[in-house]
């Protein structure tokens, strides 16, 4: 059985990404892309769909750590095994300690044991780096620290999420020593390791003890079948150069304020989502990690939504990182093309269009959480939303001094074009909703956004537009939401035009300027979800998922947990409206939220007092960084976190 989601960590090369336990098992990787098939999918299983565990071989309770070499009873005078190899897969025995090493993507995670201390390093070296082939490899290097320790490790590669067992076979070196393969159709993964390895049960295990001061080297490396063999990986040289990439990387960082850790683990972990040869940011690098333990409301987040990279992208630009920001726009470029009118709400990480959804009726899904879907059939939704937070962007890049693109600036005119001839449309809205289509508020006030951005745009560089008619449409916008989306009776914007349930993306509102932070309709709105759309805990549900008579809303059975998002929005509204110490109070819960090494997923199930959905989510680490640059600023006068207002100055921190 998998372990909690917060019991996960990161590691990735920024073209896929694995999920690490604290017991040593690698549980979910997709090779060789994050949209790939998973040759380790027991995340969303058992161990029999997939996994790579490394850990001590004993499970017992650790005692005193021993500081010289312990009794070697188990073991002849040479060092050899006394005992047969055991019969089993490693014990999962979780990590007494784990960290990132540093402000890397390189994962450390400690055992102690009654016979000594060890450390296992897991990482994944971006395919750029060195002379080495660039092809996917994850290392895993064993070092001793104290005693001396029996460690195992268990590999059971399965291709296909977890269906097609691969052919598996040694491939014999000319210097003596073996590799071992495992093929299936398209795909070949290559282990290689310095301990012997041997067959039983269809998993591959190696039976080894490490000393203090010794270290044990491991490597997994995907290659397509039909090609020659990769190279051995270089483990010692790989870890210094991912090492080296990361903090050299992390240095580009302009925040330096009093949340600099929580702001740059979530910087990482953004950059260990961006799909590097084309610049695609996935909402999360799983699937059907469950928002509701045990029902259905799974879905596949190893895409690009323009939504998410594009907030993504300002959150990166505001603390420094122009050269994502440049890649994100080529490939937004390339995605969208020429046809603007058949704008998608999410895309391949390479732009393609075509995301169809499926289930995968083989696996029982994470914790009984079925079904398990691949592909996403949402990408055929309407989220008018999506036109304003992709122009936002653009606008931002641009006046963070990111250098005109003509194609850009084409592509925004017609974007606009568009939403005069269709904001009055019903959509899906912001949570991508199954069930009808409806005026929400959320939607129309993005469609202002949209033009309001272009308008301003256009009236601080040479850019042109016809600024009368399109200074007429968001007039027009404003007023129509103002009037149809706002209940005077309770004080607060509702969730679409004539409803009166409330949504949490109306917390944006202020922050995107549509009305000034002290509107007494803002002040309401914030007063209003606060009240009845947060739970004990003081955290945030997106919107009612049931109605008065206890019917579902949203076309899917069951409930979710408060959204993550939406509470760090809570808490930058609060700061808004001067409730600056009840803004850092909420904050600080949230970030007591994340995982020991800093990650969080989508939601928290406020009755199990875990983290679900999946994981790690930048649509969390965004605005986390977001709230932590408002907060920072509120020891001066008040700083929008985006420059949406003609004066601001362009080289504004936050």
């Amino acid at each position: 059985m998998a372990g909690r989601i917060e019991d996960y960590a990161l590691i990735g090369d920024m073209q896929t990404a694995a999920l690490v336990s604290r017991d040593g098992a690698v549980d979910w990787l997709c090779l060789p892309r994050f949209d790939s098939p998973a040759v380790f999918a027991g995340l969303l299983g058992t161990d029999e769909h997939g996994f790579w565990r490394i850990g001590p071989a004993e499970a017992t309770p650790a005692g005193p750590v021993a500081s010289a070499p312990a009794p070697r009873a188990p073991f002849t005078d040479s060092g050899e095994l006394k005992v047969p190899p055991i019969s089993a897969a490693a014990p999962a025995v979780p990590a007494d300690r784990r960290r990132y090493r540093g402000n890397s993507l390189i994962l450390e995670q400690e055992w102690d044991t009654p016979r000594g201390s060890v450390r296992v390093i897991d990482f994944m070296p971006p395919r750029h780096l060195g002379d080495q082939e660039p092809v996917p490899q994850m290392i895993r290097i064993v070092e001793g620290l104290t005693g001396r320790v029996r460690m195992r490790s268990a590999v059971r590669m399965r291709f296909s999420y977890g269906k097609v067992v691969p052919w598996v076979h040694r491939v014999e070196q000319q210097n003596g020593g073996h590799r071992t393969v495992a093929v299936a159709g398209p795909d070949s993964v290559w282990l290689d390791g310095e301990a012997e390895t041997y067959g039983r049960d269809l998993t591959t295990y190696a039976d080894f003890t490490v000393d203090a001061g010794e270290r044990v080297t491991f490597a997994l490396t995907w290659q397509a079948s039909h090609l020659a063999p990769p190279e051995v990986p270089d483990a010692e040289g790989s870890l210094a150069l991912t090492e080296e990439f990361w903090l050299d990387w992390v240095a580009q960082c302009t925040y330096q304020g009093p949340y600099r850790d929580a702001v740059v683990r979530s910087l990482i972990t953004l950059k260990g989502l961006t799909y590097a040869p084309t610049g695609g940011i996935v909402a999360a690098p799983t699937t059907s990690l469950p928002e509701d333990i045990g029902g259905e409301r799974n879905w596949d987040y190893r895409y690009t939504w323009l939504r998410d990279a594009a907030i993504t992208l300002s959150s990166l630009l505001r603390t420094g990182y122009r050269e994502e920001a440049r890649a994100w726009r080529e490939w937004l470029l390339r995605a969208v093309a020429g046809d603007p009118e058949n704008l998608q709400i999410m895309y391949s990480i390479t732009g393609q269009r075509e995301l169809n959804e499926s289930v995968l009726d083989w696996l029982p899904g994470y914790e009984g959480s079925a079904p398990v879907r691949v592909g996403n059939g949402a990408a055929g939704q309407l989220q008018l939303d999506v036109y304003g937070e992709v122009v936002e962007a653009l606008y931002l890049a641009q006046m963070t001094g990111l250098s005109r693109n003509d194609h850009a600036h084409l592509l925004q005119l017609r974007l606009i074009s568009y939403l005069e001839e269709h904001w009055k449309a019903p959509d899906e809205g912001i949570w991508e909703v199954r069930g009808p289509r409806r005026h929400f508020v959320h939607s129309k006030v993005m469609a202002w956004v949209a033009v309001d951005r272009t308008i301003k745009l256009i009236e601080q560089t040479p850019a042109e537009g016809p600024l009368d008619r399109w200074r007429a449409l968001r007039d027009e916008i404003h007023a129509d939401v103002c009037e149809k989306g706002y209940d005077p009776g309770r004080n607060t914007f509702t969730q679409y035009y004539g409803g009166t349930e409330l949504d949490a993306s109306l917390l944006l509102i202020p922050q995107v300027g549509f009305l000034p932070p002290d509107d007494k309709r803002v002040i309401g709105t914030i007063e209003a979800i606060q009240r009845e759309l947060s739970t004990e805990d003081g955290f945030v549900l997106r919107y009612p998922t049931h109605d008065e008579s206890g019917n579902n809303v949203d076309g899917l059975s069951g409930h979710e947990g408060a959204f993550l998002a939406c509470s760090f929005w809570l808490a930058d509204d609060l700061a808004m409206i001067g409730r600056v110490a009840e803004a850092r109070e909420l904050f600080e819960k949230l970030l007591a939220l994340r995982n020991d090494v800093g990650l969080l997923a989508e939601e928290w199930d406020p009755r199990l007092k875990r983290q679900v959905g999946n994981f790690p989510q930048a649509f969390s680490h965004v605005p986390l960084i977001d709230t932590a640059l408002r907060l920072t600023a509120c020891g001066a006068a008040y700083l929008s976190p985006q420059p949406h207002a003609a004066d601001q100055p362009a080289t504004q921190p936050v």
